[in-house]
C-alpha cells in the first residue's frame, strides 16, 4: 500500500475528515519512482472510476509535474467531507487502495474554497 504522509503535520487527512464541510477540494500529491507512471495511472484510473460513481462525488483531476518531475496530482471535488470518508474508508477502496506499491508516496490534504 502506498505510504499516506500529512502535508500539514497539524491537520492529517484523517482529523480533516472529522470536519464537517463542503464543499471540498481533495489534493492528493503523489511521488512516483521513475519509470513507473503508468503502472501506477492503471491503478489510480480503477480507483478513480469506482470514486466518481460515489455519492458527492463531483469531479476529477490528474496533474503531472513538468520537466521530468516524479510528481503527479489529482484535484478531486466533493460535496462534502463526509462524503469523501465514506467513500474512503469504504472495503472495496480500501482494497484497490492496497494494490499500489509500497513505494509510492502520497500526500492527500482537504482544502475549502475562501473569497480571496
Amino acid at each position: 500500500m502506498a505510504e499516506l504522509r500529512s502535508l500539514d503535520p497539524n491537520t492529517p487527512m484523517f482529523t480533516q475528515f472529522k470536519e464537517k464541510t463542503g464543499p471540498i477540494v481533495l489534493a492528493n500529491t503523489f511521488v512516483v519512482p521513475k519509470g513507473r507512471t503508468e503502472s501506477f495511472l492503471a491503478l489510480f484510473r480503477r480507483q478513480a472510476e469506482f470514486m466518481k460513481a460515489q455519492p458527492g462525488f463531483v469531479s476529477l483531476q490528474m496533474h503531472k509535474g513538468t520537466a521530468d518531475s516524479r510528481l503527479l496530482m489529482n484535484v478531486a471535488v466533493w460535496e462534502s467531507t463526509e462524503a469523501l470518508a465514506t467513500a474512503f474508508g469504504s472495503p472495496d477502496f480500501q482494497r484497490m487502495a492496497a494494490e499500489f506499491p509500497d513505494d509510492i508516496v502520497s500526500y492527500p490534504h482537504i482544502f475549502e474554497q475562501i473569497d480571496v
